[in-house]
């Protein structure tokens, strides 16, 4: 995969586009983290049989001189995913047109964990 996007005629870093991206997911209502918390998942790993992802939270590739989105999301518990994922778009295009100036062909959206509060 290569580390700079063309969009525009302008390139852009990857790791530039997941930083936007995680700003602006990270205050949407309902996401714990973007990407897996990297505590809870080696905890996870140690004590069960389940593996640590190694996915990058936010992926993009350019489709039709636009962006195409991926995140990868731990969210908390009690939130509609349907609702959340909704929200986690509009801010995503947002973020991407007011910081980047560029249109956004699409936002997948991957919840990955669930996040209970403690009681």
């Amino acid at each position: 995969m290569d580390s700079e996007l063309i969009i525009s005629g302008i390139g852009i870093s990857r790791s530039v586009v997941a930083t936007i991206v995680s700003m602006a997911v990270e205050h949407v209502e309902g996401v714990a983290s973007v990407g897996e918390n990297a505590i809870a998942s080696g905890l996870i790993s140690v004590f069960t049989a389940k593996p640590v992802s190694n996915e990058p939270a936010v992926e993009s590739e350019v489709i039709d001189d636009k962006l195409a989105i991926l995140v990868r999301l731990s969210v908390f518990y009690g939130y509609p995913f349907t609702n959340l994922a909704e929200d986690v778009r509009a801010a995503v295009v947002t973020a991407v047109n007011s910081q980047m100036g560029v249109d956004v062909h699409s936002v997948d959206v991957y919840i990955d964990n669930l996040v209970f509060p403690k009681e």
